[in-house]
Parts: structure tokens; sequence; C-alpha cells
């Protein structure tokens, strides 16, 4: 066989691997065929959102919580938002306000201002966790929502804080319907370097809620490995775990303030809000009252 003959040959199967490879792609998440093929965009629904505060006890601590919910007298699904280790900033309540303005009551608990803590602590008090876990309870008490079951929304630290509430606290099991977060931190923020950048939080082979979660492509490295790992676990337990990557873009995209903002972090944002509200609705949607 001749040089050329054995060259198209090889090129031809190259080929047909990488034809395999993208056919085993899966796109059912994120695949929209009605826009590919006809061209459709879905209408995006807007409410007006107005805030208010509240608080609630935990043993003796009072922990203020931000209340942002649609601007009507209709009920809607409940939703927490946890803060990370920035706190519950001006920059992250518009966050909340964004949420809400989906169509959902959104309970944000400031947990490092009931306990006197600063922003962004290096060391993480693991008393906290029972504070961001004594917010469930006070949210689906409310009478203006609709659901009988929560979904918590994080970001950051606060990824660590759900997934304690939602495992080690056990709301999964009775209260919780998914668990959505931006660029989390699955491991305990005390655990020595080895364990931030090779292992994962062991609450994650627990976890059995469905679980949507955004970064971006420049996320820090660590931070990433453990993600994608944990990513893998859940899979492997056959948990719906859901990982969307935005190029381009590092971390932060959700919250960072005008003077810095791309226009690439705001196309990731617009795009992972809508896709957390129609995760969240979709895991809501059986447990209406």
């Amino acid at each position: 066989m001749n040089r050329f003959v054995y060259g198209c040959l090889i090129l031809m199967l190259s080929f047909n691997s990488l034809a395999h490879e993208e056919a085993k792609e899966d796109k059912s998440f994120w695949w929209k065929a009605n826009w590919w093929d006809g061209g459709q965009l879905r209408e995006v629904k807007n409410h007006k959102v107005k805030i208010e505060w509240t608080e609630y006890e935990r043993d003796e601590v009072t922990v203020p919580a931000m209340v942002a919910r649609p601007a009507d007298n209709k009920k809607y699904p409940a939703v927490i938002f946890q803060h990370g280790r920035a706190g519950l900033s001006d920059l992250l309540q518009l966050q909340v306000k964004r949420i809400a303005a989906r169509g959902f009551v959104v309970l944000a608990p400031d947990i490092y201002q009931a306990n006197f803590i600063g922003t962004h602590p290096y060391a993480h008090d693991y008393e906290l966790e029972k504070d961001a876990a004594g917010v469930i309870d006070v949210l689906l008490a409310r009478e203006d929502i609709s659901s009988t079951k929560a979904c918590i929304v994080s970001h950051t630290r606060g990824g660590y804080y759900s997934l304690k509430t939602a495992v080690t606290f056990k709301h999964q099991e009775n209260n919780l319907a998914c668990y959505v977060s931006y660029y989390p931190h699955w491991q305990d923020p005390n655990a020595p370097e080895p364990a931030q950048v090779y292992g994962y939080a062991p609450e994650i082979e627990k976890l059995t809620l469905p679980v949507l979660i955004f970064i971006g492509e420049q996320e820090q490295y660590q931070r990433r490995r453990v993600i994608e790992t944990s990513i893998d676990i859940l899979k492997k337990n056959q948990v719906e775990a859901n990982l969307i990557i935005y190029p381009g873009i590092g971390r932060g995209f959700d919250f960072r303030p005008p003077h810095v903002r791309t226009f690439a972090d705001d196309l990731a944002s617009k795009d992972a809000i809508q896709r957390m509200a129609d995760f969240v609705n979709h895991h809501l949607e059986s447990y209406k009252k």
C-alpha cells in the first residue's frame, strides 16, 4: 500500500472517530432544537421586586434575613439564597433580587452579621452551619409561598454551607427539592491544602438532590478540579448533576461590579439566571400547594 493511500485511510479513520465522539456528546440539558431548527427564543418572565427584612432565632443568635419577592399578592415557589465568604453584601443583594424577579420568594440569611463576623473570613466556623440550616423552617412557614419544599441557591463558600444544610442537617430528605450553586467551595474550608486541591467534601457522596452548577472556564484550578471531581461522583451515584462552564470568564461573573464587569460576564449571568429559574421551577413543580 503506497503512502498516499495509507494516509487517506488514516484520515478517514480519524474523521470517523471524531464523528463518533461528537455523536456521543450529551446535549440533552442545554440543546434546544426549536432554537436551532426554527430560530425560536423563549419569552423571559420578569417581575417587579419588593424587598423586606426579617429575622429568626437560632438558640441565642438572632439572624437577619433579606426577603425578596414579586411585588404583588400572589404566591410563588420558595428559594433560599446562601451567601459565601463575602457575606450578604450590596452586590449579593442584587443577585437575590434578580432571582426573585424570575418569580420566586427568596429568603437570604446574613449569618455573618448575626455573629458579628466581618466579610471574607479565612477560617470556617462550624456553628454558622446551624444558622444557615435554620432558615429553611422559616421560609417554609411563610404564607406567601406556593411550594411545600424549597430549592437552595448559593455561591462560593455558601455552596459548602448549603451542602451541609442538605446532607448533615438532613433537609434534603423532606424540605429541599434541588441544589443550585455558582462555583461552590465543595470542600471544608478548614481542610489542609492537599485536600483543597485533590479532595472533595465527603458530604458529596451522600448528596441526593438534583444539582445545577455554574463555573467560568477560567475558574481557579483547585476549585474547578474539586467541582468537576464532585460532579463525576454524583453522576456515578446516579444523581442528576449538571455542570455549565462558560467560556472566557472567571469567578464572580454573577456579581462583579460595573467598573470591572465585561460583556461576557453579563452573557453568562443572564443565561445562568434563566437556567436556574427553569431548573428550580421544574423540580418544585411536584411540590405545589
